[in-house]
């Protein structure tokens, strides 16, 4: 086994260790070792950068974090045996949260507010910046549009009215005239872990990113179960109107992202993910509901 000879060519203390493939995984394949370790080995062009903002930012942000995160501990370097960097991690336990239920809505509410509410203090000037994560939904019409495009067909009239009304109200609010914060950037239910019905830990900082906290605050109508967005954010703090309708705009982007992978998945396509059409049809009900709500 490949992660098996890494360990003992560079971590000999961990070889012997029980070694078990984890399923899912995006860029980067994962393997638990032990009870308490992971090693995650990118599989895609990009990762690794993405796997090195986390070995130099998570041991920063983690420790304030009131939720569990894969926290590197130690590092693979390239070899004849994988040519790619590498990292043992910690392993952070629970479901992902794309296979799991949320039963315990107001208490994962709760969580995600005081994470993202850690999370979101001012970044310093040297965060990395990512304009696709952290920037503004100005100039993403496109995007948009063709993800709009991709799954018009398998939504009703009410949820094609409602995706389209909120990315407009969207892209006409006030940009973010706040300092940087720091962003997780890449919220959805497989970045998530869920124990004993509520939020567990978070995963794949790989994009963590200074930027608009609108792009995180999507996570509520992403992750939460209906009815507990009201819990959030008495949880979270105040937060301004121009901000949430952001935020709005961010989860339909991605809710329109998570059915274009789901039915990629259904049609056998590569990149495809199953129960993702379902979490971006579930976020796009949320969403509806939202906006008749006011």
């Amino acid at each position: 086994m490949v992660v098996r000879s890494l360990l003992r060519a560079q971590h000999p203390d961990l070889a012997d260790l029980e070694i078990r493939a984890v399923p899912g995984g995006w860029d980067n394949q994962v393997w638990r070792v032990g009870g308490r370790l992971a090693v995650r080995l990118p599989r895609t062009p990009g990762a690794p950068e993405l796997l090195r903002k986390e070995q130099r930012w998570l041991p920063v942000l983690a420790p304030r974090l009131p939720l569990p995160v894969p926290v590197p501990v130690r590092t693979g370097t390239p070899s004849a045996a994988f040519p790619r960097p590498w990292a043992v991690v910690t392993w952070v336990p629970g479901e992902p949260g794309d296979r799991a239920v949320l039963t315990r809505g107001d208490d994962a509410a709760v969580r995600l507010a005081g994470f993202l509410a850690a999370l979101h203090a001012s970044a310093p000037a040297e965060a990395p910046v990512n304009e696709v994560r952290g920037g503004t939904l100005c100039g993403r019409t496109a995007e948009f549009e063709e993800r709009f495009g991709a799954v018009a067909d398998l939504l009703t009239g009410a949820e094609l009215s409602d995706a389209r009304s909120l990315w407009q109200q969207a892209v006409a609010a006030p940009a973010w005239s706040g300092a940087p914060v720091w962003l997780h950037g890449d919220l959805h239910p497989a970045n998530v872990v869920v124990a004993d019905g509520t939020l567990a830990g978070v995963l794949d900082f790989g994009d963590v990113c200074a930027g608009d906290p609108a792009t995180d605050l999507a996570a509520v109508w992403l992750l939460l179960p209906a009815g507990t967005a009201r819990r959030f954010f008495r949880s979270y703090g105040t937060v301004h109107e121009a901000t949430l309708r952001r935020a709005r705009g961010w989860a339909v982007l991605r809710a329109l992202s998570l059915l274009g992978i789901g039915r990629a998945h259904e049609r056998g396509l590569p990149g495809g993910q199953p129960g993702w059409a379902r979490a971006g049809r579930a976020a796009l009900g949320r969403l509806g509901a939202a906006r008749r709500a006011g």
